[in-house]
């Protein structure tokens, strides 16, 4: 039988101070890790956009972040409470505009980004590969 893979899941109160930690939390998980920073700016863009997005953000919501690491790729989940009719889509906002732009960051960052779910409740996954050089500078340390 293989070995699973190392996951990590934590589940944050809709509250957008829990963004802090969060993105904490994915920092500690990753410890080290060469994509912790990446990581945590993924988790707390795509976390924002539960709780600004969905029922995530009422008081009574949540959002959910797993993190699964291999030696090749981490893939950060971030699943949201639902009560939303449109999906998480990449925008192309105005320069003025303050808002539109997490999505776009996340999908910069990540080597794959897939949305799952509906209206239900859905799961953003981004994935981070980790480059061979990377890979083999830290077997040397």
């Amino acid at each position: 039988m293989e070995d699973a893979l190392p996951t990590h899941r934590r589940t944050f109160p809709g509250d957008p101070q829990e963004l802090r930690a969060a993105r904490s939390w994915t920092r500690a998980t990753l410890n080290g890790h060469p994509h912790s920073e990446d990581a945590a700016l993924i988790v707390t863009e795509l976390g924002t956009n539960a709780l600004m997005h969905t029922a995530s953000g009422d008081a009574a919501g949540a959002f959910h972040v797993t993190l699964t690491v291999s030696e090749l790729t981490i893939a950060i989940a971030v699943t949201d409470s639902g009560d939303t009719k449109t999906a998480p889509e990449v925008q192309r906002p105005s320069l003025n505009s303050t808002h539109g732009r997490g999505l776009g960051m996340v999908a910069a960052l990540a080597d794959r980004v897939v949305v799952q779910g509906d209206e239900a409740g859905r799961t953003v996954t981004a994935e981070l590969r980790i480059a061979a050089h990377l890979q083999e500078s830290s077997a040397c340390s």
